[in-house]
This record gives structure tokens, C-alpha cells and sequence, in this order.
């Protein structure tokens, strides 16, 4: 079984929301990896890049191993879940789109 509380931590210090793709996540690293790099870094904040950067190197090696060791389940009814899911979403993001379009007016 995974630890959530590591996930969580993970994604955190890449600066990720709830969910992210693995594109998004080597995107997150790559964009934090260069601000952080120590070679980057002035040499009076070397040890808080160095620190920062082994966190962010080792954030996103768990979420990559996590995600490409990940169950996707194949059977029709989770799909369907899933697309029920998505479609929810979808209505509330519209609802509340409209919502606040009315208030501003």
C-alpha cells in the first residue's frame, strides 16, 4: 500500500495540485530543478539549493515511480466512472462560471 502522506509531501514541493499528469510533473521538475540547481544558486544560498534541490530530485523520482507502477483498471464500469466523474466536474465548473458572471455584473 502507498503512503498518501508521502504523495502528498511529494507533490507539494514540486508545486502540484490534487492530480497532475506525468508530462505536468516533469514540467514542475524541470522548472523547479533550474531555479534550485546549486551551480545556479549564489554562493551565500548554496546549502538551501543544494537541500532544495535534493527534495525536489527526490519528490519527483517517487511520483514518477509511483505513477508507471500505478493499476489503471480496464473494466468498463470504471471507465464509465470515470467519465461520470469528468462530466460532474464539467457541470459544476459551468455552473459556478455562470454564477460568478452574475454577481460581477
Amino acid at each position: 500500500m502507498t503512503d498518501h502522506k508521502k504523495i502528498d509531501e511529494a507533490r507539494k514541493a514540486l508545486k502540484l495540485g490534487e492530480s497532475a499528469t506525468i508530462p505536468e510533473i516533469k514540467e514542475a521538475y524541470r522548472r523547479l530543478s533550474l531555479s534550485y540547481h546549486p551551480d545556479k544558486c549564489k554562493e551565500k544560498d548554496k546549502k538551501k539549493c543544494e537541500k532544495k534541490f535534493k527534495q525536489i530530485n527526490n519528490a519527483n523520482e517517487f511520483l514518477i515511480e509511483y505513477c508507471l507502477n500505478y493499476k489503471f483498471p480496464f473494466k468498463e464500469i470504471a471507465e464509465e466512472k470515470n467519465l461520470k466523474d469528468e462530466r460532474s466536474k464539467e457541470d459544476l465548473k459551468r455552473f459556478y462560471d455562470v454564477w460568478w458572471e452574475d454577481l460581477n455584473a
